[in-house]
């Protein structure tokens, strides 16, 4: 196919991912009603963002989860996405449908756009479009997207920072590309780390193995020097996005640190010793206990910032107090974070979505990854097919990727595990199902030919 044929189908793909999300948002409506499976944060969202866009700032009506007083500033939920909610009531009234319809529609160019993006450096022009078309259908994605949740538009901060760490690459590899270029890439590239931040915090650890990474490739590439500055810049715009909650929690709570007070407080309820060696990943009612109630009682009047400090602390003593059940308990994370089977204490809706995502493409993710791993060593099947844009940084990306999915997963199965978290992981994972399924298509397809071909040179009677 030309790339042409290439960009009709990417254009057909990105309309079906639209029509499946928009389709979701009216199946949902305009109200917000079974909330099992991982949507329960939707109720927040929408009682904070009803109380900014009336002129009560971040603060709730009554006490609230995890522990904020009534009246009372938090900082526990993402600024930016309670604020895009915010914006979308004012502008449309208490409109849970409306916010639904506009993230389902962003959401739905811009997940497939940017995969096919990735994946064609990564794999080439076919498996990039594989890539985008699972991307569409992929159930929970499409689930995610209508909810009033960070998790869609998260995952599509990613997959930018992903695709800019890219190009930024290939500028900072050519001397002659010019350091406008290279300083719009950095700018680009704070943008979409700091924007991505005020989603959601969990993507932290993975930036530092970012700049890492980029370091790493300009050392080994002799332009060091060059990428210090579109690096720089990019921390820059990344700090200055993140700066003006920052100077808000310290007014109001007297702490600097992170946006969302968070954290701490995910660390120690995630292990608390009520688990023992193994983790819910909702806290089960024959505990007798709610989440609220495991806080100690000397700790519960405090503001969000000094209770996720306090928290934090609290949490780190567990862990030295007895690393073996630490360990376990993490290990226990596992089956949790990576389920694909159906649960009953799921709804039907996100039942069906675990199976039809993860459960349909996971052998595809796991053979194309360990094919891709393979294919990457020199001389190998990706070195062979030309780059769309020309250069030989296929290996260093796919190490990108890998390392995402690592870290990511790491972070979660020494805090909290969840199959919602584990989102953002199969978003690159798909990539992978992509380059198996060319590939078990490219052999079916050799099979056919040479079949034939044997039926042809059989002498006839």
């Amino acid at each position: 196919m030309n790339t042409q044929q290439n960009h009709r189908i990417l254009l057909a793909i990105i309309v079906l991912s639209v029509l499946l999300r928009v389709a979701m948002a009216l199946v949902l409506g305009d109200a917000i009603g079974d909330i099992r499976g991982g949507t329960h944060d939707q109720i927040s969202y929408d009682a904070l963002a009803q109380r900014v866009a009336a002129g009560h700032g971040f603060s709730f009506a009554t006490a609230w989860w995890p522990g904020v007083a009534a009246d009372q500033p938090t900082a526990f939920w993402s600024y930016l996405y309670t604020l895009y909610l915010a914006g979308v009531y004012t502008l449309f009234g208490h409109s849970i449908l409306a916010a639904r319809l506009i993230q389902a529609v962003l959401v739905g160019v811009a997940m497939p756009w940017l995969t096919w993006r990735i994946g064609r450096r990564l794999f080439g022009p076919r498996p990039a479009l594989i890539a985008a078309a699972i991307n569409a259908v992929y159930f929970y994605f499409i689930l995610y997207a209508a909810s009033l949740m960070s998790e869609a538009l998260y995952m599509v901060g990613i997959l930018w920072i992903v695709d800019t760490a890219m190009r930024l690459t290939l500028a900072l590899a050519n001397p002659a590309g010019g350091g406008g270029r290279r300083g719009r890439l950095g700018l680009e590239l704070g943008l979409a780390m700091g924007v991505t931040l005020l989603l959601r915090q969990a993507i932290s650890p993975f930036l530092l193995v970012l700049a890492l990474w980029f370091l790493w490739l300009a050392w080994r590439r002799g332009w060091l020097r060059r990428a210090l500055g579109p690096l720089a810049l990019a921390a820059l715009v990344m700090a200055l996005l993140l700066l003006p909650f920052v100077l808000r929690n310290y007014r109001l709570f007297g702490v600097v640190g992170m946006p969302n007070t968070n954290v701490g407080i995910a660390f120690y309820w995630a292990n608390h010793p009520i688990y023992g060696a193994q983790f819910e990943a909702v806290l089960s009612p024959e505990h007798g206990v709610s989440y609220q109630e495991l806080i100690p009682p000397e700790l519960r009047g405090l503001n969000d910032a000094l209770l996720d400090r306090a928290l934090l602390q609290r949490g780190v003593q567990l862990v030295r107090d007895d690393p073996g059940r630490y360990l376990r308990l993490s290990l226990s994370r596992v089956p949790i974070y990576f389920q694909f089977w159906p649960s009953a204490h799921s709804s039907l809706l996100s039942n069906a979505a675990r199976l039809l995502s993860f459960g349909l493409f996971l052998p595809f993710m796991l053979y194309g990854l360990i094919l891709a791993i393979r294919d990457a060593r020199p001389g190998r099947r990706l070195h062979s097919v030309a780059s769309p844009d020309g250069s030989d940084f296929r290996a260093a990306y796919l190490i990108l990727t890998v390392l995402f999915m690592v870290t990511y997963t790491i972070v979660h199965l020494i805090s909290w595990a969840n199959v919602r978290y584990r989102l953002p992981v199969d978003a690159f994972l798909i990539l992978f199902a992509a380059y198996g399924i060319d590939d078990l298509w490219q052999r079916l397809s050799r099979r056919r030919v040479a079949r034939r071909s044997q039926v042809h040179l059989q002498p006839s009677n």
